[in-house]
């Protein structure tokens, strides 16, 4: 379906620029609170299980980095989004199969859920075949829950030498604290563990605590109801 459709603007949202602007001033707000730079954060706008006629408000307001859960669902959508707005960066922030890590690589600008051995070698085996490495984070099972993926902070080290020996370019980390808590020593610690193996890059903090994360570090938040409204 192309994104010029009547039938992906059917419904379109017109409250989606000023969240999006409101969510940017939260972004920078608490950046200057932190002494960052605003522009050293990357707003990834969570688009999983959105229709193109809820993503292309976004778009049109200047928006540029989307997330995906699913490879196959973006693979549904976002080709013919591309179309239109070729400069969208778009971000993998759901687990990943191995088997499916080829049609990642083809796809996606990003890849946050790096969380095991199995998956460092298939991406690795990808990059190789496709030509295109894109950059990835080590997804950590912050809370230690057994529900969630991320491997264990007990295992980061050795996970990451493999990741560094296969090649694979890796930005830094990512994690999702345990719900209902407060966010702000899991995402202080995870900034430790990165500061630890000399990595830059924090992808956390989501539509609840993002200008938390933002404070303690984060250089990518990953943020879908501020964004689209509460699911229905």
């Amino acid at each position: 379906m192309s994104p010029h459709d009547p039938a992906t603007r059917s419904t379109p949202d017109r409250l989606a620029p000023d969240r999006l602007a409101t969510v940017n001033e939260s972004i920078a707000r608490a950046a200057a609170l932190a002494k960052r730079k605003a522009a050293d954060v990357t707003l990834i706008a969570v688009s999983k299980t959105q229709e193109a006629a809820a993503i292309l408000p976004l778009l049109a307001a200047g928006q540029r980095d989307f997330g995906e859960n699913r490879v196959q669902e973006a693979q549904a959508k976002w080709p013919a989004l591309r179309e239109a707005y070729p400069d969208t960066v778009l971000h993998l922030i759901g687990q990943l199969q191995s088997n499916k890590a080829e049609e990642a690589v083809v796809l996606f600008d990003a890849i946050h859920s790096v969380d095991r051995s199995s998956l460092i070698v298939a991406l690795a085996r990808a990059m190789d075949k496709v030509g295109r490495r894109p950059p990835c984070f080590i997804q950590v099972n912050i809370g230690d829950e057994e529900q969630k993926g991320g491997c264990a902070i007990g295992d980061l080290a050795a996970l990451l030498s493999e990741a560094r020996t296969a090649s694979l370019p890796v930005a830094g980390l990512m994690a999702i604290p345990p719900a209902g808590v407060d966010a702000a020593p899991y995402f202080a610690l995870l900034a430790k563990i990165a500061r630890d193996h000399g990595l830059a890059g924090l992808s956390m903090g989501m539509s609840g605590d993002f200008e938390t994360a933002v404070t303690i570090g984060a250089t990518h938040v990953r943020v879908g109801t501020a964004l689209f409204g509460a699911r229905t």
